[in-house]
């Protein structure tokens, strides 16, 4: 090197150092922002000491754990292909943290995992939240809703879905008719097209059959939904969406396939009805994108998919900003419920009915309570602590822990 140059690096070393000295401010997106006030809420630590998955036939738990012995039981939702991210990812990052820093425990799982990212990392990832909010609610001997800001209502209005696509379209009308005067719901959804079939109906003509032998048996007064789960193309989903505007149907959910937004938009746009979706979804920064872009009006994160209770509650802060509502996806009845309804009992900006399957009967079942049963058009939110629901002692008992 040359001395001029020499020189002139020199001069210009103590600015590159103090650059590199310079360190930028942490940006955090609002939609990370905390929400809960769980340190104000328990005020000695609660360190987790254990999370376990556990088994009995088909039924599948998570069970965390405290070092001062108060546990958190939930049932699992589609978590038995995901487990190895379950034990060898996710409960590492949780076993031996204050639970208290939940919401923060749930960014870092993502930060250090964030390659997985996906419904089968969230899945797993959401299932040790709920057991976590579940041994939480119990320390503090208040409900779930009660940390999360608050219950807002005890009893949730529910619409009735479920609906199956072998059946035929009399079948199906003739299953939410004797749902309606079994349960006293208000609404209905029915399953329309093929189910990501790319246009194609389950068999020909079903759909508007469907639809409208659903509008004529079940009358005016009942509110009724149509879900393709992204059977059309944009210009097929506009087609169908004109159809249930005529006959008055109040949402049109996931009318194209639920990773080409685009093509959701395009239907939402066409529409004077609202299109619903996001249930497959669980990035919140698409989400974000989604409601600040309108592709759909109404947000529909899952419990499980979308990571759990924290960051369904952040999708639903979002959405209120842009005044839209929340209509979490559903398809549990049972003891896995509870986490539905602890999130429909605590967030404002949800819609009028919150979704409940029925298949022509309610369950009654001896292993847990209380059973989530419609009645009135309802289900009523549990008063007791964490999630509300109590696992017979004998049959935890009998669950076996999966170590691998």
């Amino acid at each position: 090197m040359r001395r001029r140059d020499l020189l002139r690096f020199s001069a210009s070393l103590p600015i590159a150092l103090q650059a590199a000295k310079d360190d930028y401010p942490r940006s955090i997106p609002g939609y990370e922002q905390p929400l809960f006030h769980l340190h104000s809420q328990l005020k000695a630590p609660v360190k987790i000491a254990s999370i376990e998955y556990l088994r009995k036939g088909k039924s599948t738990f998570v069970r965390c754990t405290s070092t001062d012995g108060a546990t958190g039981l939930v049932r699992t939702k589609e978590i038995e292909d995901f487990v190895p991210i379950l034990l060898h990812r996710i409960i590492p990052a949780f076993t031996g943290k204050d639970a208290r820093d939940l919401e923060t425990l749930m960014d870092d799982v993502y930060v250090k995992h964030y390659k997985l990212a996906g419904q089968p990392f969230w899945s797993p990832a959401a299932a040790v939240e709920h057991s976590i909010f579940d041994m939480l609610g119990r320390t503090a001997g208040k409900p779930v809703a009660e940390l999360m800001g608050g219950i807002l209502r005890r009893e949730i209005p529910v619409y009735l879905s479920g609906s199956i696509r072998e059946t035929t379209a009399e079948e199906e009308v003739d299953t939410y008719v004797r749902g309606i005067q079994e349960t006293g719901a208000k609404g209905v959804k029915f399953k329309i097209g093929g189910r990501m079939t790319r246009n194609v109906d389950a068999y020909p003509g079903r759909t508007r059959k469907l639809v409208e032998l659903g509008r004529k048996r079940l009358g005016d007064k009942v509110i009724l939904y149509a879900d393709a789960n992204g059977t059309y193309d944009s210009r097929v989903g506009i087609e169908v969406g004109r159809m249930l505007q005529e006959l008055n149907y109040q949402f049109f959910e996931e009318p194209c396939p639920w990773e080409e937004v685009s093509e959701t938009k395009k239907v939402a746009d066409a529409l004077e009805m609202k299109v619903a979706g996001g249930e497959q979804d669980s990035s919140l920064w698409k989400f974000q994108d989604m409601i600040e872009r309108r592709v759909m009006d109404i947000m529909q994160p899952d419990m499980n998919y979308c990571g759990g209770l924290i960051r369904a509650s952040r999708i639903a802060r979002m959405a209120a900003k842009a005044n839209m509502t929340v209509v979490p996806h559903n398809t549990q009845t049972d003891a896995a419920a509870c986490k539905m309804i602890q999130f429909a009992a605590a967030t404002r900006n949800i819609g009028p009915f919150m979704e409940f399957p029925f298949r022509g009967n309610q369950k009654h079942e001896s292993w847990y309570t209380p059973n989530f049963v419609i009645r009135n058009g309802v289900v009523q939110v549990p008063r007791t602590p964490g999630l509300g629901v109590e696992f017979d002692p004998d049959y935890v008992r009998g669950l076996e822990k999966v170590t691998a």
